[in-house]
C-alpha cells in the first residue's frame, strides 16, 4: 500500500507540475480568468477546482485503461476518428503556443526580476529541458517531486499574511463592473478545459506507464484538490495588490513586500514551476511526433524548441493574454466528452 500511495503522490505531483505554468505560477493566469471578476472569480475557482478534481482523474483512468501512448489516441476515443485527426493537429498547435509562452514566462522572470536579458532566461530554459527530456520519466518525475510542495507551501505562507488583513472580507466580497462579466461565467469551464486538454499530452502516457488503476485515481484526486487549494490561495493573495491587473508577475512583487528575505527563493520557485510545465509539454508533443517521425530525442527536442523561440519573443503579458481565453474555448469540446463518455472496461 505504501508504494501505491509513494505512485499516487508522484502522478499528482506531475499533474500539478503540468498544469502549474507560467500564468499559473506568476499569478498572470489567475488574474485574466478568475481575479478580476472580484468574488465572482472566487466561485470560478472552486468550480474550476471540482473539475480539475473529477476530469482529471477520470482523463488519467481513461488513458491507462485505452493503454494510450499518446493523447492522438484518447482523442480518436473521444471523438472518432477522423474528427480526432483535427483535434489532435489543433493539440499540436496548442502545445507549441503555450510552449512558446511559458519561455516567455522564463524570459520575463530573468528580465522583470533578475535583470538578465529575457533570451538568457529563454536559452537557460531550453538547455536544461532538453537535458530532463534526455533523461526522461524519471527527470520529469523529479523536478516536479521536489518543486510543487515547494509552490504549495509558498501560495499557503501568502495566502496566510493576506487573511490576516482586516479589510480582506471585502476584497474577497467585491465584485467590480466589467462589461465583460459574461466571461467570469465562461472562465471555469474555458481554463480547465484548456489546462486538462494541455496536460493530457503528459498526463497519458505516464498514467499508461503506471498502469494500476487506484494509484492513477488518487494521484488525479489528490493533484485536482492541490490545484484548488494553489488557486485560490493564490486568488486570496491577489486581491490584496491594488492595481493588480498591470503586473506580468504579480506573486513575485507580493512577496518582496511581504517578505524580501524569501523573495529570490520564491523567484526560483516561479521558476521551477515554469520550467516543469515547458517539459511537460515538451515531453507531449515529442512522444505524439515519434508517431511521424523516428529521430533521437535530443534531435526532435531541439526541433520543438527552434520553433518555440522564435514565438516566445512576443512579450509575455500578451502572449499569454491573446493565446490562453482562445485555446480555452477550442477546448470546451474536450471536456464536454470527457465528461459524458463512460470509462472504458477493464479488460
Amino acid at each position: 500500500m505504501k508504494k501505491r500511495w509513494g505512485a499516487a503522490f508522484q502522478i499528482a505531483a506531475v499533474y500539478v507540475g503540468t498544469v502549474v505554468g507560467a500564468g499559473f505560477a506568476t499569478g498572470k493566469e489567475i488574474v485574466e480568468f478568475f481575479s478580476r471578476y472580484g468574488f465572482i472569480g472566487f466561485i470560478s475557482i472552486l468550480i474550476s477546482g471540482y473539475l480539475f478534481i473529477y476530469l482529471g482523474s477520470k482523463l488519467m483512468r481513461m488513458g491507462a485503461r485505452l493503454q494510450a501512448r499518446s493523447y492522438q489516441e484518447l482523442n480518436d476515443f473521444l471523438f472518432g476518428k477522423w474528427v480526432g485527426r483535427g483535434i489532435n493537429a489543433l493539440m499540436l498547435i496548442m502545445l507549441l503556443g503555450v510552449s512558446a509562452v511559458m519561455l516567455s514566462g522564463a524570459g520575463a522572470i530573468f528580465e522583470e526580476q533578475l535583470g538578465f536579458a529575457k533570451e538568457t532566461g529563454i536559452f537557460a530554459t531550453i538547455f536544461l529541458s532538453i537535458v530532463v527530456m534526455v533523461i526522461g520519466t524519471k527527470g520529469l518525475y523529479a523536478v516536479n517531486t521536489f518543486v510543487v510542495p515547494m509552490m504549495i507551501s509558498f501560495s499557503l505562507f501568502l495566502m496566510f499574511f493576506s487573511v490576516r488583513d482586516p479589510r480582506f472580507i471585502d476584497h474577497l466580497l467585491f465584485t467590480p463592473y466589467t462589461k465583460y462579466a459574461w466571461k467570469s461565467f465562461v472562465a471555469p469551464f474555458s481554463y480547465t478545459a484548456f489546462n486538462l486538454a494541455l496536460a493530457q499530452a503528459v498526463l497519458v502516457p505516464i498514467a499508461t506507464e503506471v498502469k494500476d488503476d487506484w494509484a492513477i485515481k488518487w494521484g488525479g484526486l489528490l493533484g485536482g484538490a492541490a490545484l484548488t487549494i494553489i488557486l485560490a490561495s493564490s486568488h486570496f493573495t491577489l486581491i490584496m495588490l491594488p492595481g493588480f491587473v498591470q503586473y506580468d508577475i504579480p506573486m513575485a512583487y507580493i512577496m518582496k513586500n511581504v517578505a524580501e528575505g524569501l523573495y529570490w527563493i520564491y523567484v526560483l520557485v516561479i521558476y521551477g514551476e515554469i520550467f516543469t510545465s515547458v517539459i511537460g509539454n515538451v515531453f507531449g508533443l515529442e512522444r505524439q511526433l515519434k508517431k511521424y517521425v523516428s529521430l533521437p530525442t535530443v534531435i526532435t527536442v531541439s526541433a520543438i524548441f527552434v520553433v518555440t523561440y522564435f514565438i516566445s519573443l512576443v512579450n509575455y503579458g500578451t502572449l499569454l493574454s491573446f493565446m490562453y481565453p482562445i485555446f480555452g474555448y477550442a477546448s470546451l469540446a474536450f471536456i464536454v466528452l470527457l465528461w459524458i463518455k463512460p470509462l472504458p472496461k477493464v479488460e
